[in-house]
């Protein structure tokens, strides 16, 4: 929000300068982005008036000019602009004045003709970027005056960036009471008297969606001079707001938006067909703006239309066939509240942003409409003349935004604040704010004012006394807390020792966004039922993800882009999935997932280079579970999963409840997923792996360990782990080591068999095992073997 500093004090003039009143706003959250001058540092310009003016003998595109600048001095100057002519006021830069950039006019000869000066543009003085031609004053500026005095130039732009809590600031008015509120001074109010109408003419208003529009104000105004100039004062207040002048109706309506933070607009009334409807578009309706485009309308929303189509974009956007134009001379003025709700987004799904739209989706005061209305008229009558009608208000009433109440207690002010400011104060600062405030039993009540949509709850009237009586006001006091030993579960499983461990292992961690593209989504997760945003930041983020693996394969696809032939990520977060159970439907599980690409090691002289497989990522996963000392307590089972391959995948189970899964990206995705090798991932629940078993220190045995081998033939559909599992269950305490140490399947194997290696290694705590007891126990091993798996010693 752009504004002159000598407008805003027209309103409330504190006793400090620029630098004091930027700091002030600064430091009560209105934070000013820069100070700038509203025109450039010259000097010896004044106003003067054109009293000859002739062509060039010797030049088709100069004009030669005697301009009259006061006490009988008479000037000869040549002047190139097209708009120079007889009787016209000027700015007259006179021989010795330096204009900005410290070009300082001397008497010069042009073409033969002498040039005693310069007549000057805005552009030339610093006051705009470019113009067209000389700048044309008044007929009634006064001759000789200094043009630095006239424009009122010892002044600045000032340029505050406001949040968007504080839409209330969008106007002098709103800034003018809130420097008010700093400096415990009274603001100017401006009066704005009620105009009677001097017609009869109406036009009738219909709310059709007054949830989105609850109330809407409309006036005829005939016979306005759409040729008329407008006012100096107002060109150069809308010019220092950065805001450039166009025509007399455009003009007072962004001077109304900056003077009273209220958006209007002006409908050609010829336009109209029947009455006003604020109504919601219909489907595939289309409407042409004011910039030529034409916006393919969506249901959700909002339009003025006339009984017949759609006029504007309620809040947005006017109509190009609806617009005031050359030879209009009756229009409709509007002034309406829209609910901000029913605004926000909707200027951003067209890619469009005005200075409505800013306004109303943060929101406008829901009483100022009639204000803004009687202003705009009477700037209207008095700048473009014409005749004024009854104003005509359409207001449901229920769907207006209710006057909130918020209670203020002293102890809760003074804990959150950490200092006491008195009551009286405290009650000063509500009230300037425009509250309506009672104080009792400690406590403050106060009933919000219709502009301030941002105080709602408690901790928002703490800020605002907070900010108002100033930061810096606050004294510093360290705090104090005593020394306390927190409470630590050593069987607790940190996070953090998740993430190290895969750090160790060459993972790199990844945040990906917890939205994702529906379609890649479904594609890995074709049974998801994903939650989707009613107002996504792009179709390609618009659902929930139901699991990591979409994040980070779109991860591993960027990078992959980018000449990244090996990947190795992981990320740690939630995945949500619909759950009638869980609160608002919803059930958010924490999961720890990674993604592996490309060869197992960089490029190494010392070290083979191959592709990552099944079993690389499996050995990845089993050291995260082994961080839970507790290796019964999961398993892995050969089952297909979610887009992954059915011969390359695993689910993963903690005392038999699936909590995870491990497996290569189904070959058929690659290419959608924009892959160009096979990625493997994996993913396990957080709670499953969030607790481990505590170690239980035991004597080492001083008695001898004795290995055992055994070679068992096996059907090739028997799984290892099976086997392993069966031998420790059946091994006794005296098995303490068990390795699988080779596979075999060739000459001397029938066809449909494998021979599997395995040793055994058997120790006691107590005694040195005689060789009966380590046959007994092989003995015990290999008849469990044939029983469960048919298998049988090999030759």
């Amino acid at each position: 929000m752009k504004f002159s500093e000598k407008w805003l004090r027209e309103w409330v003039n504190p006793a400090i300068d620029t630098e004091a009143l930027s700091e002030q706003l600064s430091m009560a959250g209105l934070e000013v982005d820069g100070v700038d001058p509203v025109a450039g540092d010259f000097d010896g310009v004044v106003i003067g008036e054109v009293v000859e003016c002739g062509q060039h003998p010797d030049a088709d595109k100069l004009r030669v000019t005697k301009v009259n600048v006061g006490e009988d001095e008479l000037l000869d100057i040549v002047c190139g602009a097209a708009n120079c002519r007889t009787g016209l006021k000027v700015a007259v830069a006179k021989v010795g004045a330096v204009l900005p950039g410290g070009f300082k006019i001397k008497k010069a000869k042009l073409r033969g003709q002498p040039s005693h000066g310069m007549l000057c543009a805005f552009e030339e003085l610093g006051m705009a970027e470019s113009s067209d031609g000389i700048l044309e004053l008044p007929a009634d500026a006064q001759i000789g005056q200094n043009i630095r005095e006239y424009f009122n130039l010892d002044d600045v732009t000032i340029d505050v960036d406001l949040t968007a809590n504080r839409s209330d600031c969008l106007g002098i008015k709103g800034l003018a009471r809130e420097v008010g509120v700093l400096n415990g001074i009274d603001v100017n109010e401006l009066a704005i008297p009620a105009f009677e109408p001097t017609i009869d003419d109406k036009i009738e208003i219909e709310l059709v969606n007054s949830q989105a529009c609850p109330r809407y104000l409309g006036r005829v105004v005939k016979g306005i001079n759409l040729d008329a100039i407008t006012p100096l004062w107002m060109v150069e207040k809308l010019r220092r707001s950065g805001i450039r002048s166009i025509d007399p109706v455009v003009d007072i309506t962004n001077y109304v938006l900056l003077e009273l933070g209220h958006p209007m607009h002006a409908f050609d009334l010829n336009a109209i067909e029947g009455g006003i409807k604020v109504r919601s578009a219909a489907e595939n309706e289309e409407l042409v703006l004011l910039d030529g485009n034409t916006a393919k309308l969506k249901p959700s929303t909002l339009v003025i239309a006339d009984h017949n189509k759609a006029l504007a974009m309620a809040g947005i956007f006017g109509g190009e066939n609806s617009g005031v134009k050359e030879g209009t001379t009756d229009i409709l003025l509007e002034s309406a509240f829209f609910n901000p709700l029913a605004i926000a987004g909707q200027a951003r799904s067209y890619g469009l942003h005005t200075d409505a739209s800013h306004r109303y989706e943060r929101g406008v005061d829901y009483q100022l409409q009639r204000d803004a209305m009687e202003r705009a008229t009477a700037l209207l009558l008095e700048i473009a003349g014409g005749q004024a009608g009854p104003v005509v208000e359409a207001v449901s009433e229920a769907d207006l935004p209710e006057a909130k109440s918020v209670t203020l207690r002293r102890a809760r002010l003074d804990r959150v604040i950490g200092y006491h400011i008195a009551d009286e104060k405290v009650t000063d600062i509500l009230t300037r704010l425009g509250l309506d405030v009672a104080f009792a039993n400690d406590s403050w009540t106060a009933t919000v004012p219709s502009y301030r949509f941002d105080i709602s709850i408690e901790e928002d009237l703490i800020e605002e006394v907070a900010r108002v009586f100033g930061y810096n006001n606050i004294p510093n006091v360290a705090p104090t807390a005593a020394l306390k030993m927190t409470d630590h579960q050593e069987a607790r499983l940190p996070v953090s020792r998740l993430r190290n461990e895969l750090v160790a292992r060459g993972y790199q961690e990844a945040i990906t966004y917890s939205f994702v593209d529906p379609k890649k989504q479904q594609l890995l997760h074709p049974e998801s039922d994903a939650l989707v945003l009613p107002h996504p930041i792009s179709v390609e983020m618009s659902a929930m993800r139901v699991s990591l693996m979409p994040g980070l394969l779109n991860a591993v696809a960027y990078n992959q882009n980018r000449q990244q032939a090996r990947i190795r990520l992981f990320e740690h977060g939630l995945k949500f999935v619909k759950d009638e159970a869980a609160e608002n439907g919803v059930r958010q599980t924490p999961v720890i997932g990674g993604v592996v690409y490309g060869n197992t090691h960089n490029e190494h002289w010392g070290i083979e280079s191959r592709k990552t497989d099944f079993f690389d990522v499996k050995g990845d996963v089993e050291a995260l579970l082994a961080l839970c000392n507790d290796k019964a307590r999961f398993s892995f089972k050969a089952q297909p999963s979610d887009g992954l391959h059915p011969g390359q995948s695993a689910a993963i189970y903690a005392n038999g409840e699936k909590v995870g899964y491990i497996g290569a990206v189904h070959p058929q995705l690659q290419k959608s997923l924009d892959l160009n090798e096979t990625a493997y991932v994996f993913e396990v629940e957080t709670a499953a792996i969030a607790e481990r078993k505590l170690p239980e220190a035991v004597s080492i045995s001083k008695f001898p360990s004795n290995r055992r081998d055994i070679a068992i033939l096996v059907a090739d559909d028997v799984k290892i782990g099976d086997i392993l599992e069966s031998i420790e269950k059946v091994g006794g305490n005296q098995l303490v080591d068990l390795n699988l140490f080779d596979v075999y399947k060739g000459k001397g194997i029938e066809p449909g068999y494998k021979s599997l290696a395995i040793a055994l290694t058997l120790q006691a705590v107590d005694r040195t095992l005689e060789e009966k007891d380590i046959n007994d126990t092989v003995e015990i091993v290999v008849a469990e073997l044939a029983k469960q798996f048919n298998a049988s010693l090999r030759d």
